[in-house]
């Protein structure tokens, strides 16, 4: 009774585990690559949200600058939602709408994005107004008519040819109040260091609609002005972002005054009294505040959350993933341990009967099944001839036995004299039982590996003259005639000769055991003696041929029918059942013939023909 296998150590119970495992890890690294791509599609998304979201208020707080108020807001916000797929909506502080791009009356989100006033912007949305807060196209009056700047763009050109004339390159750049100024490649207004020849001072000098916008800002910063202290001028003004950059110059009477006398934190004061002078100046020529809302269009995807239904949905989806995971392993594992249970039922039964086990797949648990049933097979007819063997043997060994003991009972009781004759009698059956064992014995040492082979170099011709001298005396009682025939190399004329035992140069060689290759031709030349009638021929031959040396042994006898010839070298056989062991031999003599030449690494092959006589081949290699 086997031993019942534990329940880990089971292979449907590793199949499983192992399916198990590998679902846990590709659902983990699936979840895992979920979260890294969905994480990083979000903050892609929200940094292009942030962008957008920029550049909708850079947009609006340029509307807002240069326009007086917001009633034709609504084509920008329009345009800009059907750009960004976002909802813009504008409202006064107080909520009142202003414009939305959402048809719908629709609540807004509960906090606005952010506030749209060009006086006040955010120092982040628009290049310009990082210092003071204003919105650089923001202009108001500072705005040239056409004339101006046409002037202003000529004077611009002709500075421009100066500068290139004397090294420097620069280009011409219109600021929103319509003011031409020079700019290098890195941005800096007249190119940095201006040349001596180009120094004029024309262009910078503010046009009649500068001069009076900068007199209004000059009354509106006047009274804060003379509360900062220090050596300021009574005409006090400051230009207006010609450069794209907040930078604060004073004039008296036009002309730029130097030398004043002023304190670090006395130039803080009295650049927050221009700014807020610039604002003053500037809201009657902005639109009001508004506050800006921004939310998902009507066709916009929702963002992905986390949420308890999502977590849900993740969840279920891994637990459907495990559940076929088993199902699919329990099915493809039950039906890969059945055959496997099969065999082994079927290799715990009693030997005797041989099971075998149905072939139902043609993977590899069916080639295992069809191995299986081969080696029952191998098995039930090697106990078959493990069975006729035992027989043979007792058979083989009974009637020799049984006349040595008849005689000598019979002498015992006084019957029969133990003359010379009765003597010889009880000698042959000994004879006869010594060589049944004694092939028995040869058989036993060569299916064991034990046989001893003493090898030394042999002459073809002188082995096969020795077996013929063995057996002349018998082949003669036969009246059977025994010949010999050795083929040598090829000579100088690439023929073979045939020549006797005479030694000649070129007679095949071979690395064998004497004794035992003069007992393989022995057997085959009495086993041709005994079925070669009277005035019949048994040739023995050798010849080399390639790397081998050839031994044949050919008889004019009866011959051996072809569904038997399979069976010729097989223990205890012989051709005709009711031979006699003094006529058919022992029926070992071929099986000890095959032995002895596979032990010398040879082969041994027959052909025969009923009626013509039959050839046993023997291949052995060659010594030289």
């Amino acid at each position: 009774m086997a031993r019942p296998i534990p329940l880990r150590k089971r292979l449907l119970v590793r199949l499983l585990i192992t399916s198990v495992l590998i679902a846990i890890c590709s659902v983990a690294a699936t979840a895992w690559l979920a979260v890294e791509t969905t994480t990083r599609a979000i903050q892609e998304e929200q940094g292009q949200v942030l962008t957008e979201d920029m550049d909708i208020l850079r947009q609006l707080s340029g509307y807002a600058a240069t326009h007086r108020d917001w009633s034709g807001v609504g084509k920008t916000v329009r345009a800009l939602s059907d750009r960004t797929g976002r909802r813009i909506a504008l409202t006064a502080p107080d909520r009142t709408p202003i414009a939305d791009s959402e048809t719908r009356n629709t609540a807004l989100p509960p906090r606005a994005a952010a506030a749209v006033d060009p006086l006040h912007t955010d120092t982040f949305t628009e290049p310009g107004a990082q210092r003071t807060g204003i919105d650089p196209r923001a202009v108001g009056p500072f705005r040239l008519p056409s004339a101006e700047r046409e002037r202003v763009r000529l004077l611009a050109e002709k500075r421009r040819a100066c500068f290139s004339i004397n090294g420097v390159q620069t280009r011409i750049t219109q600021m929103p109040s319509g003011r031409s100024v020079l700019t290098d490649e890195e941005g800096t207004v007249d190119g940095g260091q201006v040349p001596t020849p180009c120094a004029d001072g024309v262009l910078n000098t503010p046009t009649a609609t500068e001069e009076k916008a900068l007199a209004e800002l000059n009354t509106y910063a006047g009274d804060c002005l003379k509360h900062v202290g220090g050596k300021f001028p009574s005409l006090f003004a400051a230009t207006v972002d010609f450069t794209d950059r907040s930078m604060l110059t004073r004039y008296v009477g036009g002309k730029a005054e130097t030398g004043i006398d002023t304190t670090r934190d006395q130039d803080k004061k009295a650049q927050e009294c221009v700014d807020r002078a610039r604002r003053q100046q500037l809201e009657p020529y902005v639109a009001p505040a508004a506050e800006l809302f921004l939310g998902r269009g009507d066709s916009a995807v929702p963002h992905f959350d986390m949420s308890a239904a999502n977590k849900a949905k993740v969840t279920g989806v891994a637990g459907l993933v495990l559940a076929l995971t088993v199902a699919v392993t329990v099915l493809v594992a039950t039906r890969l341990v059945r055959p496997l249970r099969a065999l082994t039922h079927a290799a715990q039964q009693p030997p005797e009967q041989h099971v075998r086990v149905p072939v139902t797949t043609q993977d590899e648990t069916g080639i295992l099944a069809v191995a299986f049933n081969d080696l029952a097979d191998r098995r039930e007819r090697m106990e078959a001839q493990r069975k006729a063997m035992v027989a043979d043997i007792a058979h083989e060994l009974r009637t020799p036995l049984t006349n040595i003991r008849g005689w000598l009972e019979v002498t015992r009781d006084g019957v029969v004299d133990p003359d010379p004759e009765l003597l010889a009698s009880l000698h042959d059956e000994a004879v006869v039982l010594q060589r049944v064992i004694d092939d028995l014995q040869d058989l036993a040492a060569a299916d064991a590996g034990t046989l001893r082979l003493h090898r030394e170099p042999v002459r073809a011709d002188e082995l096969l003259e020795q077996v013929v001298a063995a057996h002349r005396v018998a082949a003669e009682a036969a009246g059977v005639r025994l010949h010999t025939a050795v083929a040598a190399s090829k000579g100088a004329d690439g023929a073979h000769g045939l020549h006797g035992s005479d030694g000649s140069d070129g007679t095949p060689w071979l690395d064998a055991d004497p004794v035992r290759m003069r007992q393989a031709l022995g057997n085959l030349v009495s086993n041709a003696i005994r079925h070669t009638p009277a005035d019949g021929t048994i040739t023995l031959s050798s010849r080399r041929h390639d790397d081998e040396v050839v031994f044949e042994v050919a008889d004019t006898g009866s011959g051996i029918a072809p569904e038997d010839l399979p069976s010729v070298f097989e223990r205890f056989w012989r051709a005709e059942k009711s031979r006699s062991r003094r006529t058919g031999g022992s029926g070992l003599g071929l099986s000890i013939v095959r032995q002895l030449v596979t032990a010398h690494g040879g082969t041994v092959t027959v052909t025969s023909e009923l009626g013509s006589g039959s050839v046993f081949t023997l291949r052995l290699p060659d010594a030289r």
